[in-house]
């Protein structure tokens, strides 16, 4: 009996060669892990090197565009007519919202 070769049991021994017969699948694992950190790590760098999305330019307000005909912010209505902008009173306790357009016109 050599001085490097522990004595095992026979259930650790098998175990151990169990452990030195599976190289081929340890090679696969080592792999398939470092294939699990190349793609993290290309995916942190795209996202490093791609610009962020740019926010669209805010659209005009229902008051301002020419083409909404009728517009209200939950509280009041006004309609674009030919005499001008007319809007209706709010209610006594209304929380306005912010303005959509209701009726648009040529569509």
């Amino acid at each position: 009996m050599s001085v490097d070769t522990p004595i095992l049991p026979r259930e650790h021994r098998a175990m151990a060669d169990d452990l030195t017969s599976d190289a081929p699948t340890r090679n696969h694992d080592r792999r398939v892990a470092w294939g699990v950190v190349a793609l993290t790590a290309a995916t942190v760098l795209i996202g490093a090197a791609v610009p962020a999305p740019s926010h669209p330019k805010a659209s005009l307000a229902p008051s301002e565009d020419t083409a909404c005909a009728e517009w209200g912010d939950g509280c009041r209505v006004c309609q674009r007519r030919e005499g001008g902008i007319h809007c209706s009173l709010p209610g006594i306790a209304c929380v306005a919202k912010e303005q959509t357009c209701l009726r648009r016109v040529g569509g």
